[in-house]
């Protein structure tokens, strides 16, 4: 096999790798956004920052890969928290937001 064989195989699953996580990034933005209008809080910047990478084993004993990706929101307008969306493979596997000043009208 030649060498070009095997960089346009790289390039390839390259490519696969970073769509697969661009999805599953989308998938944490709409979980996100859902979870955020259930609490009755404003997801702030429409933005979910990546954090951390590493791997752990699912119910069934398969071995994923757990991303954490950051956000912000608000519950008054004023101030800014910071929350965390963890998926454990392509599924949402917890949400975490900080204690937040909660808007009484």
């Amino acid at each position: 096999m030649s060498l070009s064989f095997f960089v346009v195989i790289t390039i390839c699953l390259v490519f696969l790798h970073w769509y697969k996580t661009e999805k599953i990034k989308e998938t944490a933005l709409a979980a996100t956004r859902l979870h955020c209008q259930a609490q009755q809080v404003q997801m702030l910047d429409d933005y979910i920052a990546f954090k951390s990478l590493g791997f752990k084993r699912d119910r069934a004993g398969k071995l994923q890969i757990l991303r954490t990706y950051s956000f912000e929101f608000s519950s008054t307008g004023d101030e800014r928290y910071n929350g965390r969306i963890t998926m454990l493979g392509a599924a949402v596997a917890s949400f975490y937001m900080e204690p937040y000043r909660i808007n009484i009208a």
